[in-house]
């Protein structure tokens, strides 16, 4: 896809097999549908995120306003945990980067 998001003309003679990588057109169609909820997912996962970002800087505001630290890094180190033992090690990597968009770095 180019970077407008139109098809280059190579992409538009391609079948739905070259683009799945699928070998049968039974399985292109199951990872097309897949991909189109995979992609549905990704869209509400974003959302979710800039959702939560908008009430960190909520919460952010009110403890510095009240004369508080921008970070509470035991309720940080709370989060991190709930991410690793829900999905194991690489959930402290995808709950550092959450954080990390949350509030910044430090």
């Amino acid at each position: 896809m180019s970077l407008r998001g139109t098809p280059s003309p190579k992409e538009l003679h391609m079948t739905a097999l070259d683009v799945t990588g699928a070998r049968t057109s039974e399985a292109a169609d199951v990872i097309s549908g897949a991909r189109e909820r995979i992609d549905a997912l990704d869209d509400r996962i974003i959302g979710l995120i800039q959702e939560r970002m908008a009430v960190s800087a909520v919460i952010q505001e009110a403890r510095i306003t009240s004369g508080g630290r921008r970070v509470n890094l035991s309720r940080e180190m709370e989060i991190l945990d709930r991410f690793r033992r829900e999905l194991g090690k690489p959930g402290t990597a995808l709950a550092m980067t959450l954080l990390e968009l949350c509030r910044g770095k430090i």
